[in-house]
């Protein structure tokens, strides 16, 4: 389940860095016309993306011990949505032992050890 998931968020980073460049080669994110910021789906959809980046990031915020990692991850997620939460995972199962559980991947390394420890 492991490589599954690593090799579906590997793709996930790859595909929104595709599309990215490909727009960022074809216009200026600067340049959006008013009448699409006025547009209410398009504030929806907007409003929409920016809480479920903060939903994760509340998982990011309990996972990293680090004011520093949970700033730059803070900063990461805000700007770049997806890309940075896909790289987040994928850093994160890269850097799971391979004999871990889901709790390992899901809650601080600490929970995770007294977890085991008690099992």
């Amino acid at each position: 389940m492991r490589r599954l998931l690593l090799a579906m968020f590997a793709l996930f980073f790859l595909i929104i860095l595709f599309f990215t460049i490909r727009a960022s080669l074809s216009e200026n994110i600067l340049a959006i016309d008013p009448l699409v910021l006025s547009n209410r789906w398009f504030q929806a959809t907007l409003v929409d993306a920016y809480l479920g980046f903060l939903t994760f990031y509340v998982w990011v915020f309990y996972r990293e011990r680090s004011w520093v990692c949970r700033g730059l991850w803070l900063v990461a997620i805000l700007l770049l949505g997806n890309l940075a939460m896909s790289a987040y995972v994928v850093l994160r199962l890269i850097w799971l032992p391979a004999d871990a559980d889901w709790v390992a991947l899901l809650v601080r390394p600490a929970h995770a050890a007294k977890r085991s420890s008690s099992a």
